[in-house]
């Protein structure tokens, strides 16, 4: 399963332009991928949409998985599946429906739209992983702060929410891997001059691989796999506590 990853790897040092053919070690590529314009606008409007996103769905996420563990109110059970639905259905489907939408009320298409888009799967990934937490805790804890004269809110923020801090880290690293290696989401609502880094490499490979692409592949997988170690880490160590 990783061998075309290995082989990508390899022929991104390549010295030879064609793939198909070594002609010897070279760093060139990788020199070449930071004196590019377009990758690096690329590169940046896709951390600007991950930090948005994930910050966003961070806030909303850890309310909402609160929310649906401590309280009882009408149609409960339908917002919870209602809002675990971007798990299960398909990206292209979130992708078509998301343009529909922005189509109906004519909102333009832009960096800000693709944000929108993402906080839809990021809140939902934010909170799976913040409800699972939740069921470890021990609700006492909150209940003896309020006998102690705390408010609510401070029985939230002082005694909930440094037990859940290491699920929402965990979570928001998961939910920034997934904003970062997005396409298909970010390609049917990205406007003129808003590519993000997956865009900007399937462009790239329209007229054939080149070494800079697979250096540029590598980089993104590399942190991609480091992000989402550290993020199952984190859950993992919380889970053992």
């Amino acid at each position: 399963m990783y061998l075309p990853i290995l082989v990508l790897g390899f022929y991104s040092f390549n010295q030879s332009p064609y793939s198909a053919t070594w002609q010897g070690f070279t760093l060139d590529w990788y020199y070449k991928l930071f004196s590019d314009e377009r990758i690096l606008s690329a590169l940046k409007n896709s951390l600007i949409v991950a930090f948005c996103a994930v910050g966003i769905s961070a806030v909303l996420g850890t309310l909402m998985a609160v929310g649906l563990a401590r309280y009882q109110f009408l149609g409960k059970n339908l917002y919870r599946g209602i809002s675990y639905l971007p798990l299960i259905i398909p990206d292209i489907a979130i992708a078509v429906a998301t343009l529909v939408f922005l189509a109906a009320f004519a909102i333009p298409l832009s960096l800000w739209t693709i944000i929108a888009a993402h906080i839809v799967f990021c809140l939902a990934y934010i909170g799976v992983v913040v409800s699972s937490r939740l069921t470890n805790l021990d609700p006492n804890l909150e209940e003896a702060a309020l006998d102690l004269g705390a408010t609510p809110i401070q029985a939230f923020i002082q005694v909930l929410l440094p037990q859940l801090t290491p699920a929402i880290i965990a979570g928001c690293l998961l939910a920034f891997v997934l904003s970062l290696d997005d396409f298909l989401i970010a390609s049917f609502t990205s406007g003129s001059g808003s590519n993000t880094l997956p865009i900007e490499i399937f462009s790239r490979i329209r007229t054939g691989v080149q070494p800079d692409v697979n250096a540029l592949s590598v980089i993104l997988i590399t942190v991609s796999a480091i992000v989402a170690f550290i993020a199952e880490f984190i859950r993992a160590f919380d889970n053992n506590k």
